[in-house]
């Protein structure tokens, strides 16, 4: 993925800058297709995404993976980077996605699960079943640049899991995907985005550099890092009140 120098980009209709050490603004996408039917607002169209992206480069903004994202801001750079992830590891991501991608020049993280590997969303009981990533479809979207990390082993509940699940879910999935992509797994992310200090323990003990929530309050930090859904809805407007909110919304923390 292409890379651009790093400047502080500024708001186009207010002339501000983004809050020195605030936390990084991630978006959180999902599914990419048809968003005809979809009851829990996981998929954004080919075109949505395409103009959401467009609309971060206009405004001096590059999406990136989280790795990328987080070493610039480790370093005080970075203000001009957006984090891109996609959770679930749908097979429509290579198809779909990755052009969106290539097009505006950025990069994504993309969160899979290595015990559901060519098998579908099992764990939605609404809507349509999505088919997920096969191995070989990981090691695409991989050799594209896109950075591959764990979603846990089969899409549960870490809150409520046991400890032998727990390990399984975190410990397991990192060594499957570090076998399956034959690089380091650096990132997690949490299905549904729920998290206590018990799961962002296991996380950290797993291996992982870093690990991704959604809204995770007093844990946030390196091994909850927040998150801003992103829809099919999120036209121009609706992505500026994001960005804006998220300002306000969230405060800095050490590490993030």
């Amino acid at each position: 993925m292409a890379a651009s120098a790093s400047v502080d980009p500024v708001d186009t209709r207010t002339g501000a800058r983004p809050r020195p050490g605030s936390v990084p603004w991630v978006a959180m996408y999902h599914s990419v297709g048809d968003a005809t039917d979809d009851p829990y607002r996981v998929t954004v169209t080919p075109g949505r995404l395409d103009a959401q992206l467009g609309w971060l480069r206009r405004r001096g903004l590059r999406g990136v993976s989280m790795t990328e994202l987080l070493a610039a801001r480790a370093r005080g750079e970075g203000r001009d980077l957006v984090g891109l992830t996609f959770d679930d590891g749908y097979a429509d991501f290579v198809e779909r996605a990755l052009p969106c991608l290539r097009r505006w020049g950025c990069g994504a993280t993309l969160f899979v699960l290595p015990g559901r590997l060519g098998g579908f969303n099992a764990w939605d009981p609404l809507g349509p079943r999505k088919p997920l990533l096969t191995a070989d479809g990981i090691r695409q979207a991989a050799a594209e640049g896109v950075e591959i990390g764990s979603h846990g082993l089969t899409h549960i509940d870490l809150t409520r899991a046991d400890d032998a699940a727990l390990s399984a879910e975190t410990a397991e999935s990192r060594a499957l995907l570090t076998e399956l992509t034959g690089a380091p797994v650096t990132g997690f992310c949490y299905p549904y985005g729920t998290v206590d200090a018990r799961a962002a323990d296991a996380v950290r003990t797993a291996g992982y550099g870093y690990a991704c929530a959604i809204d995770p309050g007093p844990l946030t930090g390196p091994y909850a890092v927040p998150r801003v859904h992103v829809g099919q809805n999120d036209t121009s407007v609706r992505l500026l009140l994001k960005t804006r909110l998220h300002r306000l919304r969230r405060r800095p923390v050490a590490g993030v």
